[in-house]
Parts: structure tokens; sequence; C-alpha cells
């Protein structure tokens, strides 16, 4: 399979560290500082056609995440052909200053199931049922 990429004036290529990443790097288009505890929108200037039963998700840098306490998340739809926009979420007390450039964050193309949909009045009794968060001890 083939991932056509449409790049707006400036923007750089997605590119892969290694050979064998699953995730696509995506760089920022402006310089910007995320202050504590708010958020940034990037424009990536990237465009990708995404083949119908796939879709791109937008997933954190570990290394943004992990060092820095900023994430981001996102998901592309098969059709969406707009320029991917990264919002980024600064979970920390200090600000983060983003350059042009740095990669902040990756796309990941995975296939996916879009199952019809069927309206029914009850749902198979299961072992879990509708106990949520916490149900299964710590």
């Amino acid at each position: 399979m083939k991932l056509k990429i449409k790049l707006d004036p400036g923007a750089k290529m997605p590119t892969r560290a290694h050979e064998t990443d699953a995730g696509l790097d995506l760089r920022a288009e402006r310089s910007a500082t995320i202050y504590p505890h708010n958020a940034e929108i990037f424009d990536t200037g990237v465009h990708v056609e995404i083949p119908v039963g796939y879709a791109g998700f937008l997933k954190s840098k570990s290394g943004l995440n992990v060092k820095y306490g900023i994430t981001s998340e996102g998901v592309i739809d098969a059709g969406y052909t707009g320029s991917m926009m990264i919002k980024l979420y600064n979970h920390t007390e200090y600000p983060y200053h983003v350059q042009r450039g740095d990669k902040i964050s990756q796309l990941v193309i995975l296939p996916i199931e879009t199952p019809e949909l069927e309206l029914v009045d009850e749902l198979e009794e299961t072992d879990r049922g509708d106990k949520g968060f916490g149900s299964s001890g710590r």
C-alpha cells in the first residue's frame, strides 16, 4: 500500500526515524509556546489520502510525553484530505516552547472496522455487565 501525501508550501514530509517504525513523525509549521495546563494548535501543512478501510491515528511522541508532559491525540478519517492539525496539551507547571520544524506528533495508519449499527432493546448479559472503572480491583 502507498500513502499519498500532499504538502503545503514550506511543510515537511512525514518521516519514520527507523524503517520499521509504526508512526510517521509530523512537524510543527510554526514556533509557539504552550503554557502550563493549556493547549496550542499546530497546522502541519500535511495532507494525506487515507484508503477506505483505514484510519490515521495521531499519537503523542513518547519523548515529548515522558520528558515534558506534552501529549496529542486525534483521528484522521478516510476521505479527509485537509491539512492535519495537531493540538498539543501541556500537562505540566512549566511552559514548553515548540520550534518550527520540531517533531510534535506521529501519524499511525491502522485498518478499521465500520460495522453496521443495529438498535436493540437489550444487550446480552456478561460477567462484567455495567460494572465500570475500578470493577476489577487494584
